[in-house]
């Protein structure tokens, strides 16, 4: 109940910023980005779109990878308008493909550029039983496995960025505190809504793709600390707003359910707060693999916090970005 309270009110917790913090105040302090490359995914819209907007004014240049360029490039010119002196390039990046993460990677690094932050913010909740062309469930292979492929293919630029200007580098991952819903074998689970649509679930998917974002945080940032590399990784819940997720079912119903909670929802500015604050505050030099919420850092679900679970999804998702997923689903069930 006090910590319902405490969320209501927007009470400041132990980094000073609560409930009701904005992503401008929680980069009111920050470094100054202008010497720093940052890439977005899911920054055409919603909390991705005030994250770039923000960081756009901080100095930031931005990366913005997006499937539909037109609306990105409206992005791009909202952005400038506010802030002439932005740096801002679209690029062409479908997150459901593992064929475009790879082509996206290839042509960013020809652009040699530096990369100082990267924020995996996109997310699908997809009410719909759907397969990517990988063949893997939909919502999955967007919000998680296209990012763990994204990172992986990026974390040298960003290590070496690292190496050379001596700024560490960031990596954010947008999870949901939906993810605490599941609480089975999440290979498994899968496996069963990938092959079987009778099993699919929207909620249950979306919790599973999440729970991913949590586990690949905390066994990214595992394998940072061995390297030695001067890169963090962590993970965030925004908190309850209303975004482009729900535009599939638009309605009555959906309206209802909002008013009802309206009192517990944020403004996209507020949701993108947590984000801002991880990715630029300077109090979280040297903080990786945790979970920030509400600009604070919080508990996850006990299977987030499991280590094996994160090293066999980790095994998992390493060959399911170079193989046919048929082939590997029995080794881990």
């Amino acid at each position: 109940m006090l910590e319902t309270v405490k969320y209501l009110i927007g009470s400041a917790g132990p980094s000073g910023y609560g409930s009701k913090s904005t992503a401008e105040q929680v980069t009111d302090n920050s470094v100054d980005l202008h010497s720093s490359t940052a890439i977005i995914t899911g920054a055409t819209s919603g909390i991705g779109a005030e994250t770039a907007r923000v960081l756009a004014k901080r100095g930031a240049r931005l990366v913005i990878p997006a499937r539909n360029l037109k609306v990105a490039e409206e992005s791009k010119a909202r952005i400038a308008s506010e802030f002439p002196a932005a740096q801002i390039l679209v690029m062409p990046l479908d997150l459901s493909s593992l064929k475009s993460v790879r082509s996206f990677v290839s042509d960013f690094e020809a652009l040699n550029l530096p990369l100082n932050l990267l924020i995996n913010n996109a997310g699908k909740f997809s009410y719909d039983h759907g397969i990517s062309e990988d063949g893997i469930e939909m919502t999955f292979a967007t919000n998680y496995l296209g990012h763990f492929l994204l990172t992986k293919l990026l974390l040298k630029k960003m290590i070496a960025t690292a190496k050379t200007t001596g700024i560490q580098g960031r990596i954010v991952n947008v999870s949901s505190g939906i993810h605490t819903w599941f609480s089975g074998d999440l290979i498994r689970s899968l496996g069963q809504i990938t092959r079987d649509k009778s099993h699919y679930d929207a909620t249950r998917a979306y919790a599973i793709s999440k729970l991913a974002n949590v586990l690949h945080t905390k066994e990214l940032a595992r394998r940072l600390q061995q390297m030695e590399a001067n890169v963090t990784v962590n993970c965030v819940h925004p908190g309850v707003v209303r975004t482009g997720l729900t535009r599939d079912r638009e309605g009555f119903i959906t309206d209802f359910v909002f008013f009802l909670t309206s009192k517990f929802l944020k403004t996209i500015p507020q949701a993108a707060a947590t984000t801002c604050y991880v990715a630029t505050h300077p109090e979280l030099r040297n903080v990786s693999g945790k979970y920030f919420a509400d600009c604070n850092e919080a508990s996850n679900s006990k299977i987030g916090c499991n280590p094996k679970e994160g090293v066999r999804l980790w095994s998992f998702s390493e060959i399911m970005v170079s193989t046919d997923w048929k082939s590997v689903f029995g080794v881990f069930t």
